[in-house]
């Protein structure tokens, strides 16, 4: 996973409470929208804020976004204010390298990016609730996989376990939790972490057999 905002409550709008209905979150500068999945050809009418360049350029990053969306398990939810995408979450299957894409079931939350000039209206906190609520969430486990080195410490002022604390509370509010897992990529860091959250409608033989490929290297 790829994450960049930050849930600092100060700034401008720290004495505002902030209240989303029906997609659309009042904040002190105007209504932004949260909207997904969203098609290619939407994504494509819309401007990308400046600020989302942690990860590629703004325009490229609009290509990519575009591109996840017209994957068979891409989905795209975007943070919109008047025309301009202002934040994302983006959903993808995994890695085909990976050994989580030997699970059909498995679906990853991929990148978070919020805009800095945004990044004190819990904007990802919000565009998580909107895609969570979703009921593609409920035929999925859903993995993310937490990586230190893709964070945006420079930003926000955190240590880098402060930051991963923030994380672990703002993924636990849509239902994830963190799990132990022997995948190289994660332990390669003691910041990394896996979190997970299993579907209503996933079976149980699907459950179990996920729980098989958190530890692969059992008695090697």
């Amino acid at each position: 996973m790829s994450i960049a905002f930050s849930t600092d409550a100060s700034g401008p709008n720290n004495n505002m409470v902030l209240r989303m209905e029906n997609g659309a979150l009042r904040t002190s500068r105007g209504i932004i929208h949260m909207e997904g999945p969203c098609s290619s050809d939407y994504i494509s009418r819309l401007t990308m804020d400046p600020g989302l360049k942690n990860f590629r350029p703004p325009a490229r990053q609009q290509e990519a976004l575009m591109l996840i969306s017209n994957l068979p398990e891409g989905k795209v939810f975007i943070a919109r204010f008047q025309d301009k995408i202002i934040g994302y979450v983006t959903f993808h299957a995994p890695d085909e390298y990976s050994r989580w894409s030997k699970h059909p079931y498995i679906l990853e939350l991929g990148a978070v990016e919020v805009s800095p000039e945004w990044r004190n209206d819990r904007i990802a906190h919000y565009l998580l609730m909107e895609a969570f609520a979703h009921s593609f969430v409920e035929n999925h486990i859903i993995i993310t996989i937490v990586f230190c080195w893709h964070w945006d410490l420079k930003n926000n002022g955190l240590t880098m376990m402060n930051y991963q604390k923030m994380l672990t509370r703002l993924f636990s509010s849509v239902g994830l939790v963190k799990r132990a897992t022997d995948d190289p990529d994660i332990t390669e860091h003691p910041a990394n972490v896996l979190m997970v959250r299993f579907g209503k409608n996933v079976p149980k033989e699907a459950i179990q057999r996920f729980e098989e490929l958190t530890f692969l290297n059992r008695g090697r």
